[in-house]
């Protein structure tokens, strides 16, 4: 097929690649603008753009879609090019219903969750910070409202225990990849299904204020929170009164003040939460590098309270 592909980060750069691999005829890029990154806060461009120029796909990057007059690249694709569909995956900008009707097919979505679960911008870390035993990919017909299409394929994938947003993303991405070449295989057969009015929630955009651990919660709870925030923004937790990030916390049979420091050794640093404890296996001060919990007490005075 002659496709419009709309994605920005790796997730949706997995996506073209598998795309393109297949076969299909991308005609058209749209990504956000290149933004600034790294110690230097140079631009960057995103890893679709990337992906898109090493292929010589022409690329569109538009800082938002209200305008009727940033449509025209996108029509003229349609129009003057054949493009018969849209292939959106983590875009990060609203596509108007003008848009969605431009592609004769109109548009797909490949959803990293199990619709109508997790609709919005943050499915992989709200799965693993609720506790889902399971996610996976749904690819979906894309209409105004938030996630709400009716669903063309899904498959599931169970979140392991020990998976972090990082790990989770690359299986996700990858099946990503997949269902949306096989959704393309046979786009005529498939019949859209409605999405069920129960079990409705919403993946809100993460903010790095999230990602601070209360140790008076439960220490089941910032286990989920530390891997659901890994490797972004990073779990922050205070350790004798110094912001400390936390890469890798296990629970632990163990008791004592929320925030007390019950053990800190080469096996790891034991805090108590408001039930349980965290054994921490893998931090970094500010300023500093990720270490095991052996290095960071070598340069640190912390010990047992």
């Amino acid at each position: 097929m002659n496709i419009i592909f709309a994605g920005t980060p790796e997730f949706a750069a997995r996506a073209l690649e598998a795309l393109l691999a297949a076969g299909h005829q991308v005609v058209l890029v749209l990504t956000q603008p290149d933004r600034p990154a790294g110690r230097g806060m140079a631009l960057q461009a995103s890893a679709v753009k990337k992906v898109a120029l090493g292929h010589g796909i022409p690329v569109f990057q538009p800082e938002r879609l209200k305008d009727p007059a940033t449509h025209e690249p996108i029509r003229a694709a349609c129009v003057e090019r054949g493009a018969e569909l849209m292939v959106v995956a983590a875009y990060g900008l609203i596509l108007p219903q003008a848009v969605l009707d431009l592609p004769q097919l109109g548009c797909i979505n490949i959803h990293a969750s199990l619709l109508p679960r997790w609709r919005g911008a943050a499915p992989i870390h709200r799965a693993i910070e609720a506790g889902d035993a399971q996610t996976g990919i749904t690819i979906m017909r894309m209409e105004a409202g938030l996630d709400t299409g009716p669903m063309l394929l899904a498959e599931a994938v169970a979140i392991e225990a020990e998976d972090t947003t990082g790990s989770l993303h690359d299986r996700l991405a990858r099946l990503g990849g997949k269902l949306a070449v096989a959704a393309l295989a046979r786009f005529d057969q498939l019949i859209p299904v409605p999405q069920p009015a129960a079990g409705v929630t919403y993946a809100d955009k993460v903010d790095k204020a999230q990602a601070r651990l209360d140790w008076s919660q439960p220490a089941e709870i910032l286990a989920r929170k530390v891997r659901a925030f890994n490797p972004f923004p990073g779990a922050v937790a205070t350790l004798a009164g110094e912001p400390v990030k936390i890469w890798c916390g296990n629970v632990v049979a163990a008791s004592g003040r929320p925030g007390q420091v019950l053990a800190a050794d080469a096996k790891g640093i034991v805090v108590a939460c408001g039930e349980g404890a965290l054994r921490l296996a893998e931090l970094q001060k500010p300023g500093g590098r990720r270490v095991t919990s052996a290095d960071f007490l070598n340069g640190s005075n912390l010990r047992p309270d």
